[in-house]
């Protein structure tokens, strides 16, 4: 290929500067002389060929953004003239290119420089590589060409041979712009020019093609959805003229979602995200399933109470005279209540409703046995206080979006639990009750007590974000009463969020005054009956609850009392008893049989089971509250049986160590006790806790194991009115333990009179009913010698005597009942 020569003579020519415009060697083009540059260039050409011969020539200089190129065209003016409008113009024909040099003098007014032509011959014949670009440039020009319907132009683009021109030619390209012009006229080799030419070309049709494929489908879609409209209004004609044949009105739809959002009474926030489902639903078809998920949840968020608050009646003593008219006792929460209320009061009348964003609410859990009335305590609260009441059951839940709700994407999703009992209840600030929130369970869907700590935290709860709704809810005004029977059953993060109030179980005074004034007549009324038909006294009453129920709560108390007036009812219809009638104490027995738990203090005393050594009552606590545990010790005989300590009645890990620590105890201070300890070595010693099917374990049967093998060994018997807790160190101290109140009311349940206690316990003894006090003998201690010359009864028979508390070798500041040195 040849380089650029020199042998060119340099060539002195006017400028005809081209603004934001490129002519290329080859190109015939008009150009207007109304401009005073392009004039003045064209007489100057004039004017100089005057004397030389041939056309007037002039230099073709593109011009962009007032910079010149460095190169330019040769160019000859053919003629002049008049343009297609009238105007003077000039037709010039573009020779080859000029490298542009200095400028120099001319005539006329026009810009005069000195240009040196540019070689730009090919060898002949072509090269392959050139011949296969020339074919190809070609074929994407005949290409272009054809879809313009340019079908007299391809014949001439098949006629050139040159490179060089076949490249130029490409000027005429009206796609290009005026930079991609320019590169092509200052690419003076003619091989890489064309090139570039064919590049430049392969690209626009490249995106010709995309732009001809998306126009086409937006072409379809839109046919598509013409159509589809179209055929629903059709559908809707013909839905109109049904209802006039059947003489139907017509209905007003509700689908009007943005209408609705703006009408109602929303969060800022919610109104906006509401407002961007709906732009969403607006823009999806019919057919689309997201259509039909937005429009499940603008309708919830829609139907969510965002501004329904109901106002808290702040009558505290009308609330109080509420609580104690449908519940008797469980003065605890009946205080909290009344405190919350005041507090409230004094929040509203001093402008402190709410603070931080935080309302005003309440997280209680209410623990106790079953049947104490957690969960109807509930509805008593939201009827004392004026406000809705909604009841949420965890028992048995483990899925984690049960609280915090399904992820919109999933099919049948929902808003969890929480936020459906505000919906449920129509308001704001409700008392939901989270019922047994002890059985809530965790697999591998999820850990729904997890979710909670948000909900039941007063710090958080104010922003809670369901995962449906995804949008904040305040449930910072909610009072929130979770229900449990064991505490323990509790995780410590949510059991930390909430103040526990416990609820330990009912006095005998108490359950007589709850079947009299709310059991009774209930179950009067499901049994058919009037209340001057059947009455029942206090002492059957009584009778009902000590000796027929022994339980914390009031549930069999009821089913005895149902059992009671049935049986009455069906001997009426019978035509065995006359009504109206009187149910006393005696009558009790031939109606519903014998009493089933009759007071060990009440049994004849060879039957008792404290009526021979080594049997001791202990108290406990379980799920169904407090209630008596016996300790039975025996010794082996020293021929057959193994030195030792058997443990039997499915005790737990705590209750195993307990007995050994008092098997230590009294081997280490049997003598000072006066026992046979011989008998500890020789003989194994086995303690067995009856009801075996049921699990046992805790520290505080400690001193009750310890008395009952004393008993064995000393042949004492255990008082059958004394029953005992606490734990036992190895140096026999009583330590304290937990549920005084509850274990006190079992005791009184079970017609013990005596009960010891640790010293460190006695301030729970405030938590005590006064009447079980009065009627119970608390002895607080602090080391179990005290324990054993309280419970152990006299020596009879002289076969042995009474161990004087000196004799045992107690020191004399624990016979006064002196300070605890538990540590």
């Amino acid at each position: 290929m040849a380089a650029e020569s020199a042998a060119f003579t340099p060539l002195t020519l006017p400028v005809l500067p081209l603004d934001d415009e490129v002519v290329l060697p080859g190109m015939v083009v008009p150009l207007d002389l109304s401009d005073a540059e392009v004039r003045a260039a064209v007489e100057a050409a004039q004017a100089a060929a005057r004397s030389e011969p041939g056309k007037p020539r002039v230099l073709l200089v593109p011009r962009i953004d007032g910079t010149h190129a460095a190169t330019g065209v040769l160019g000859t003016v053919e003629q002049v003239g008049r343009l297609a409008d009238g105007d003077p113009g000039a037709l010039i024909r573009g020779r080859g290119r000029v490298r542009i040099g200095a400028g120099t003098t001319g005539p006329g007014a026009a810009l005069w420089v000195e240009g040196t032509r540019v070689d730009e011959t090919v060898p002949d014949p072509l090269p392959g590589q050139v011949a296969e670009l020339v074919k190809e440039y070609k074929a994407l020009a005949t290409a272009w060409l054809r879809k313009r319907g340019a079908w007299q132009v391809v014949d001439r683009v098949q006629a050139i041979d040159d490179v060089s021109a076949l490249a130029d030619n490409s000027g005429y390209s009206p796609f290009l712009t005026t930079e991609q012009k320019v590169e092509l006229l200052e690419t003076t080799d003619p091989v890489a020019r064309l090139k570039l030419a064919t590049q430049q070309l392969r690209d626009h049709l490249a995106e010709q093609d995309v732009a001809e494929t998306i126009a086409k489908d937006v072409q379809e879609g839109v046919d598509k959805q013409q159509r589809e409209f179209l055929l629903r209004r059709q559908l809707e004609a013909v839905r109109k003229e049904l209802r006039e044949i059947n003489g139907e009105q017509d209905g007003e739809e509700s689908d009007d979602y943005r209408a609705r959002v703006e009408a109602a009474d929303l969060p800022e926030k919610v109104r906006e995200a509401a407002l961007k489902e709906v732009d969403k639903l607006e823009r999806s078809s019919d057919q689309s399933p997201e259509g039909s998920w937005i429009r499940t949840w603008l309708d919830t968020v829609l139907e969510m109470p965002w501004s329904e608050r109901t106002e808290d009646a702040y009558d505290i003593q009308g609330a109080q005279a509420v609580l104690d008219a449908e519940h008797a006792g469980l003065e605890d929460v009946k205080e909290r209540i009344t405190e919350y209320l005041a507090v409230r009061k004094r929040r509203g009348d001093r402008g402190l409703g709410v603070v931080g964003g935080r309302r005003g609410g309440a997280v209680l859990a209410l623990v106790g046995p079953p049947g104490v009335g957690k969960t109807s305590l509930g509805e008593s609260v939201a009827h004392a206080m004026g406000r809705k009441f909604v009841r949420v059951a965890l028992g048995g839940v483990r899925d984690e979006a049960e609280i915090r709700g399904h992820r919109r994407t999933y099919v049948g999703a929902l808003p969890g639990r929480i936020v459906r009992a505000i919906k449920e209840a129509g308001s704001m600030n409700p008392v939901v009750l989270l019922d047994e929130i002890d059985k809530v369970g965790s697999d591998f869907r999820g850990d729904p007590a997890a979710a909670l700590l948000e909900v039941l935290d007063p710090a958080q709860n104010h922003t809670f974000r369901d995962h449906y709704l995804e949008v904040e809810l305040d449930l910072s005004d909610v009072v929130f009463l979770a229900t449990a029977n064991v505490l323990e059953a509790i995780p410590e993060a949510l059991l930390d969020r909430m103040e526990l109030v416990r609820l330990d179980g009912y006095t005998e005074d108490e359950k007589v005054v709850i079947a009299r004034d709310h059991l009774l007549p209930r179950q009067l009324e499901r049994a058919g009956l009037d209340a001057d038909e059947v009455t029942v006294d206090e002492g059957a009453l009584r009778k009902l609850a000590g000796e027929y129920t022994r339980e914390a709560g009031v549930r069999t108390l009821e089913r005895s009392i149902a059992r009671l007036l049935r049986k009455v009812a069906a001997q009426h219809e019978l035509g065995e008893r006359e009504l109206p009638f009187t149910v006393t104490e005696g009558d009790l027995r031939g109606l519903i049989g014998r009493p089933h738990h009759v007071p060990e203090s009440a049994q004849d005393p060879a039957e008792r089971r404290t009526a021979v050594p080594g049997v001791a009552t202990g108290l406990a606590v379980t799920g169904a509250g407090g209630d008596v545990l016996y300790v039975e010790a025996s010794l082996a005989d020293p021929e057959t049986g193994a030195a030792g300590l058997t443990l039997t009645g499915q005790l737990g890990d705590v209750m195993k160590e307990s007995a050994q620590i008092a098997l230590s105890f009294l081997r280490s201070h049997g003598a000072e006790l006066e026992l046979p300890v011989g008998d500890l070595k020789d003989r194994g010693a086995h303690i067995h806790f009856p009801a075996g099917a049921v699990p046992k374990d805790g520290p505080s049967a400690g001193v009750t194991m310890t008395t009952a093998l004393a008993s064995l060994l000393s042949g004492r018997l255990v008082r059958t009115d004394v029953a005992m807790t606490g734990e036992v160190s190895l140096t026999g101290r009583v330590l304290p333990i937990g549920g005084v109140k509850q274990k006190l009311l079992a005791a009184h349940r079970a017609g013990v009179t005596t009960v010891i206690i640790p010293k460190r316990n006695e301030p729970d003894l405030d938590d005590v009913p006064a009447e079980v006090l009065d009627k119970l003998d608390v002895h607080a201690v602090t080391d179990v010698r005290q324990v054993l010359e309280l419970a152990l009864a006299p020596a009879t028979n002289g076969a042995e005597r009474e161990v004087p508390v000196a004799a045992m070798g107690v020191p004399p500041r624990l016979s006064a009942l002196g300070e605890d040195a538990t540590g």
